[in-house]
């Protein structure tokens, strides 16, 4: 980078320990963190919502949006040397009942909302003089934070030919709105082009993110492969495919401190790659827990975890149609997770039937989620699509061997087991159908049983290095990228 501490401003939606509704959460709360940790400066920039923490006072003014003014408050909270976290206190658009909406409507001012979001974090800056090297903004939410950037802010003395990075972690959500909106949050009409932030009739805030950005990165390798086609790319394969040059896939890290089976306190005793007696006891503690008999019989099986939302994207479509030929297969299944509520009752009919093969738990527990990841010989993710995924990254650090569809960060953080060389860290199948599925399942059974080859595994998996602080350096590359390249207009 080009001077001793760069500083990146950071435009999230939600970040932990703020608020959290998905993965986002995770990878705002901790990459400020990691980047810290490398040297840089980080201000992170989200709304304070109802019962978020606050912070110290730091500024108060009146933000514009289209007409209508607000008056927003910015509270500083230091999260580390050198990082630190404002959030922006707006109660008319931010104290509500829910995050983005209630149940599953959104608010109807969202683009107001973020676009908000996005002109205070650049506002503060202006006011306090402190010229960041980059800005970063995150999803659609983030998308209005590069557009007025290189727009309200191109020629500002502090802020003009500042560089934008943007992150697209769900293309599912689009944030589309009508186009009145485009002045509404304060936008001339030439941002409104095919080249900008329209889109089909619409005007999209994650579209005006991509446009307005110098770099476009998303979650892992092959997922910015995969939304540049028909099948991941909800639409915008079209947008995408002339950036690709722009854009990269980082897979995110993992909290290498709360995922850890070298003092996990939700495990019964500690273990390492160099002894593994632990994981018995986890094992142990794993059927104790589903009311499994525990025996010469069952300890005799492969014990197979689940952690997941029972829903059809991640692949329960495919264990429905193989629940017979699960049930028949010499292995013990344990579930957590809420979903479905079809694939749920499957779920509990086979504990009712086969109670020493199925365990089932509906619902969420965070200490037998880590007690999964420990005392499990297998993990199942046969997600449909993954652009990430959290579990692989963790099965693997606690010795747990992933059985994944190779899609995604699926793809990129498993590399498959090869016998002859015995390289690799677990299993993959490739065409998404219930025989692939149970021909990878059962090649994975019946690696267990050779206890060498299992354990070559296991360790292969233990010494992959998934913390944050080498997806920072990962983002830190990107981000010399970014401030390398000319200004882009976007429309």
């Amino acid at each position: 980078m080009s001077t001793a501490s760069p500083f990146v401003l950071m435009v999230a939606s939600e970040a932990v320990p703020f608020a959290k509704t998905g993965g986002l959460a995770d990878v705002a709360g901790a990459l400020p963190l990691a980047l810290g940790r490398a040297g840089l400066r980080v201000r992170l920039v989200l709304p304070r919502y109802r019962g978020s923490p606050g912070g110290e006072p730091i500024d108060r003014f009146p933000v514009s949006i289209g007409g209508r003014a607000f008056d927003v408050v910015c509270l500083a909270r230091e999260l580390a040397d050198g990082v630190d976290a404002v959030l922006v206190d707006c109660p008319e658009l931010y104290d509500r009942e829910g995050i983005y909406g209630v149940g599953n409507t959104d608010y109807a001012d969202g683009a107001i909302r973020y676009g908000l979001l996005g002109r205070t974090a650049l506002e503060l800056a202006a006011r306090d003089g402190g010229r960041p090297d980059l800005v970063h903004a995150h999803d659609w939410q983030g998308g209005l934070a590069p557009a007025y950037l290189k727009t309200l802010y191109a020629s500002h003395p502090v802020l003009g030919g500042v560089p934008a990075v943007f992150t697209l972690h769900n293309l599912a959500y689009q944030g589309l709105f009508p186009q009145e909106t485009v002045p509404a949050v304060g936008l001339d009409w030439n941002v409104y082009t095919a080249e900008g932030a329209e889109f089909w009739g619409k005007m999209s805030l994650l579209k005006a993110g991509i446009a307005f950005s110098e770099i476009l990165t998303t979650v892992s390798r092959r997922y910015a492969k995969e939304i540049q086609t028909p099948e991941f790319g909800f639409g915008f394969e079209g947008v995408l495919r002339p950036r690709r040059a722009d854009l990269f896939g980082i897979v995110n890290g993992i909290d290498v401190d709360r995922w850890d089976p070298a003092r996990d306190a939700y495990l019964p005793q500690p273990y390492s790659p160099a002894d593994m007696t632990g994981k018995a006891a986890a094992r142990r503690a794993v059927l104790e827990a589903y009311g499994i008999p525990v025996d010469d019989l069952t300890l005799g099986r492969p014990l197979i975890g689940m952690v997941s939302r029972l829903v059809d994207q991640k692949g329960f479509d495919l264990l429905a149609d193989l629940s017979d030929a699960l049930a028949r297969m010499d292995a013990t299944f344990v579930l957590l997770g809420t979903g479905d509520p079809g694939h749920e009752g499957l779920w509990r009919d086979l504990a009712t039937a086969h109670p020493d093969r199925f365990g089932t738990r509906i619902g969420f527990d965070e200490p037998l989620a880590h007690l999964i990841e420990g005392g499990a010989d297998i993990f199942l993710m046969p997600s449909r699509f993954e652009p990430c995924g959290l579990n692989q990254m963790y099965s693997l650090r606690y010795g747990t061997v992933p059985v994944v569809h190779a899609t995604g960060g699926l793809d990129d953080t498993v590399q498959a087991w090869n016998p002859r060389t015995g390289e690799g860290t677990g299993f993959k199948f490739y065409e998404y159908s219930g025989a692939a599925l149970l021909r990878a399942l059962k090649a994975a059974i019946v690696t267990w049983h050779k206890p060498d080859e299992w354990r070559s595994l296991q360790q292969a998996g233990m010494r992959q290095d998934f913390s944050w602080d080498q997806s920072a350096l990962a983002y830190i590359r990107v981000y010399e990228k970014a401030m390398a390249r000319r200004p882009r207009g976007g429309a």
